[in-house]
């Protein structure tokens, strides 16, 4: 099944945590938990859609991703570094701070690749172009920088033969299709998969389907789109009532509900009252089904 042909057209409110930077939804199968964040709020919240509980838990600085691991703890990217952090405990620990000479930084969204070693990038806090870059690190505990030059590095996921990584830097609206090698971790090659039209809203979090396609929420545009990696051509898009749309990933036990996550930030009094559930979470069953997240492989 394609994700042009839909179950059900209207998404659902979740949360309406009225989120000032809701992002970085991921599904732990292992728990039947969703993990997202509130960056600027330095929460990382654990939703469990059985029981309607949704569990936050302050990190104590501005938390841009957060990917879950084997040893059952969890690997963030916090404002200054990668951390272990307990989700029990609320503990965290030091894995490595690679731009810990550029204060004006912070890391933004990531994901773990299918080795399980987890790629997060950085962006200006002042807003600075061309700052950031991509990051990897590995189960070891070893940081690579992998792509500089980077103005807000946003949604990354891995093709369904792991031949290939699907990259957002988000004001270059597109999404980079770069070579992957699954062993040694190295990229090559980039290509420009798919172009985001400006009048849709900026590129911002992204997930991938079973199928193969790549659904991009779009900040500024009140959607998320679902493109064709291999054309570029846009399949469908899915209206939320949000003006800020953030991230998104496939939950819930058959992986065939799309959560999305939101945000109050960059929106006017005026289109608060036009989106009141803004910053919340929402979903949608889309007709078809995510992929099981990759877990980070290592454990300090």
């Amino acid at each position: 099944m394609s994700c042009s042909t839909p179950k059900k057209d209207t998404v659902e409110l979740v949360l309406d945590t009225k989120s000032a930077l809701g992002e970085g939804a991921i599904w732990n199968p292992k728990t039947g938990e969703l993990i997202w964040v509130n960056i600027t709020e330095k929460i990382l919240n654990i939703y469990n859609p059985k029981l309607k509980n949704n569990k936050e838990m302050f990190t104590g600085q501005m938390i841009g991703t957060v990917v879950p691991a084997d040893s059952g703890k969890m690997i963030v990217a916090l404002e200054n570094g990668f951390y272990q952090f307990d989700s029990k405990t609320g503990s965290k620990q030091l894995i490595a701070d690679p731009e810990a000479d550029k204060p004006g930084n912070r890391f933004n969204d990531g994901k773990c690749d299918p080795a399980g070693r987890f790629w997060a990038g950085t962006m200006s806090k002042e807003g600075k172009q061309q700052a950031g870059a991509l990051y990897r690190l590995d189960t070891d505990g070893s940081v690579h920088k992998m792509i500089e030059n980077v103005t807000t590095s946003n949604g990354i996921v891995w093709s369904p033969d792991a031949t290939k990584m699907y990259y957002i830097d988000t004001p270059t609206q597109k999404v980079v299709a770069w070579n992957y090698d699954n062993e040694t971790g190295e990229i090559s090659n980039p290509k420009t998969a798919i172009e985001i039209p400006g009048e849709m809203g900026y590129p911002d979090g992204m997930t991938i389907d079973a199928d193969g396609n790549l659904w991009i929420a779009l900040w500024g545009g009140s959607a998320v789109g679902c493109w064709n990696p291999e054309t570029g051509e846009l399949l469908r898009t899915v209206d939320v009532p949000a003006k800020n749309v953030t991230s998104c990933a496939f939950g819930d036990d058959d992986l065939g509900t799309l959560y999305i996550t939101t945000a109050t930030q960059g929106t006017s009094a005026e289109e608060l009252e036009k989106f009141p559930h803004a910053g919340g979470v929402f979903k949608i069953r889309p007709g078809v089904k995510g992929v099981e997240a990759f877990f980070f492989k290592g454990n300090f």
